[in-house]
């Protein structure tokens, strides 16, 4: 983590808790976040789009220090698109992180590297911050493509940004090996893949940007291994999958950042 770039820990719900499981998880989760010092350290919600306004409204009425987010967006603001969800309502409701690009999307719903340059414009269009997300495989990750991968999907997101959009931006490295797998990857992965993901930023979009454009890790983050993948300098937060089901474990996780904020200010006074 970099002192100047402020700390991410996102929870992806994915396909989990109706409006009211929902209501209850960020009441809780907020009342344990109100204890902690979070100057340093920002906290989204991601719930699936039929408990967004739901939690919004919580949200809003207790003051809670969380901010909105999405799991995905259409890439048209309106039209005859059964089914989706446009970026128009999202922002309308106070949305302001979009997860884009997720792994289960490009591999379940078929998401080019087109599709998601077309959301990423979207997501910017309407004043929202995408969460791009980013990452190989397993049978990538043995061949020693990882690099190759991750080269192929930021150059492709990059190449429709401007340098402003591209400092904003929140890249989640996802080594799909392992999510849902119980496999962890150590803090040395995580570092070299974000600081990879660094340079081809530097080398699309120049230094500024490089430097100012967070990356998260996001392959099976928990309350157990967060201090360990926020150790380094290059990681700046987590995409939270599993664990941001339970409030007591995602609390137990910003705690964690909120720790290794205060360690870095420490180390670097």
């Amino acid at each position: 983590m970099h002192p100047e770039r402020k700390v991410l820990v996102a929870g992806n719900w994915k396909m989990h808790h109706t409006h009211l499981e929902a209501i209850r998880l960020v009441q809780t989760l907020g009342f344990a976040l109100e204890r902690m010092d979070l100057r340093h350290v920002e906290v989204s919600a991601h719930p699936p789009f039929t408990s967004i306004r739901s939690v919004q409204t919580v949200v809003d009425g207790d003051d809670l220090p969380i901010s909105l987010g999405a799991q995905t967006c259409h890439f048209e603001d309106l039209g005859a698109f059964t089914g989706e969800v446009s970026p128009v309502m999202l922002a309308k409701l106070g949305v302001r992180y979009v997860i884009t690009g997720h792994s289960e999307r490009r591999a379940m719903c078929g998401e080019t590297d087109e599709i998601v340059q077309a959301k990423l414009k979207a997501v910017y269009r309407n004043h929202m911050v995408p969460v791009l997300c980013v990452g190989e495989s397993g049978a990538e990750r043995a061949r020693g493509l990882t690099e190759e991968r991750l080269s192929e999907q930021l150059g492709s997101a990059l190449a429709v940004l401007n340098a402003e959009q591209i400092a904003s931006l929140v890249v989640a490295y996802e080594p799909i090996w392992a999510i849902g797998t119980g496999e962890n990857a150590s803090l040395k992965d995580a570092e070299e893949a974000a600081s990879f993901i660094r340079s081809v930023v530097a080398g699309n979009a120049g230094a500024a940007a490089a430097g100012s454009v967070r990356v998260l890790y996001g392959g099976s983050a928990t309350d157990e291994n967060a201090a360990e993948l926020l150790g380094g300098d290059d990681v700046d937060g987590l995409l939270v999958g599993g664990a941001s089901l339970d409030p007591d474990r995602f609390a137990r996780i910003v705690e964690r950042a909120v720790e290794a904020v205060k360690e870095r200010g420490s180390a670097s006074s």
